[in-house]
């Protein structure tokens, strides 16, 4: 499926920090949180359904019984619209809300049926993500935005990954089409007080918090979701962490697509960012490894959690679970 809505194909950006690529749910640091699902009353009880599937996901979700001004009477309620009907409607009864991509709500509809669901506006901005949550229920998600597209990750995907957001979002417009082309360098990673001179076609990605901790993981091949997460569990116990302090899990490029892993990592809501062999090596930590002798590359958890720390100090050397799974901790 295709479109050539202009929105959609601006919403898309794309980056590396420090070389890395993300793998996540959702796009944007302004998650969606608060869900409105807009229905027809004779498809309350598909409603509900969705409701109690996705509800335990989201700080709030909604049903609402649709009438010919549910959408402007709601507008501004909520961060995401899951229309239950055909996307014609929900496109000819918000067209004259919208404003702005960054502010306007997000829209997916789903069919009655749970066959497709299409996320409409706002794709990395909530839309996508609950296009994927309705993917649970059987639907399949219709993505449209250029980056989704094209097997691609964008800046806001990286924003969400390491809790961060965008501060310029007008920039992205141009960063889009760099992604699209393989033409975007790396971010490159600034602690200050310093200040920083940019033009529009930069994109600024700010933190949302300072303080939180990067769980740096390695595996063998075909590691169990159960056992990242054991392993992470048991990293951070030796810590003053948990869980909630976690910014996102780092990895190496070559095990970005590790099933387990990113299971385990949706599992606990977090982002996975994926760093260059040339990234780590430039964060090679202390304790030894194999894989820089036979292949050439750097332990991996220990070289990505430091290099995703904002400190980019090591708190916690390698663990290593099971010999499956291998974990440090940085900030």
């Amino acid at each position: 499926m295709s479109t050539d809505n202009a929105d959609n194909a601006n919403d898309d950006a794309g980056s590396d920090s420090g070389g890395a690529h993300c793998s996540t749910a959702d796009s944007d640091g302004e998650v969606a949180e608060e869900i409105g699902i807009i229905s027809f009353g004779r498809k309350m009880d598909t409603a509900e359904e969705i409701k109690d599937e996705i509800g335990d996901r989201y700080e709030t979700v909604d049903v609402i019984e649709y009438h010919g001004d549910v959408f402007e009477e709601h507008w501004g309620e909520y961060d995401c619209f899951i229309g239950l009907m055909a996307s014609g409607i929900a496109m000819r009864k918000t067209a004259h809300l919208l404003d702005d991509k960054w502010e306007d709500p997000a829209i997916c509809v789903v069919d009655e049926e749970l066959t497709w669901t299409i996320p409409i506006t706002g794709g990395h901005h909530g839309a996508n993500q609950v296009a994927q949550d309705l993917a649970t229920m059987g639907a399949v998600p219709a993505m449209t935005t250029a980056s989704e597209a094209a097997g691609k990750q964008g800046v806001e995907s990286r924003a969400k990954a390491m809790d961060a957001h965008v501060v310029n979002g007008d920039s992205t417009v141009k960063t889009n089409l760099a992604v699209l082309d393989d033409d975007l360098g790396p971010v490159a990673r600034l602690d200050g007080p310093r200040a920083v001179l940019v033009g529009d076609d930069v994109t600024v990605l700010k933190r949302n918090e300072d303080d939180g901790v990067v769980l740096g993981t390695g595996s063998v091949s075909g590691a169990s979701k159960a056992s990242f997460l054991a392993a992470w569990e048991e990293a951070l116990a030796q810590t003053d962490y948990g869980f909630e302090d976690v910014e996102f899990v780092a990895t190496a490029t070559r095990k970005e697509d590790e099933e387990g892993l990113l299971a385990a990592a949706q599992e606990l809501d977090l982002g996975v960012v994926a760093f260059e062999k040339e990234t780590l090596l430039e964060h090679e930590g202390p304790s030894p490894s194999k894989s820089k002798e036979l292949i050439g590359w750097p332990g991996i958890s220990e070289a990505s959690s430091i290099a995703g720390g904002r400190n980019q100090e090591l708190i916690l050397r390698k663990l290593s679970y099971e010999n499956e799974v291998t974990v440090a901790i940085g900030r």
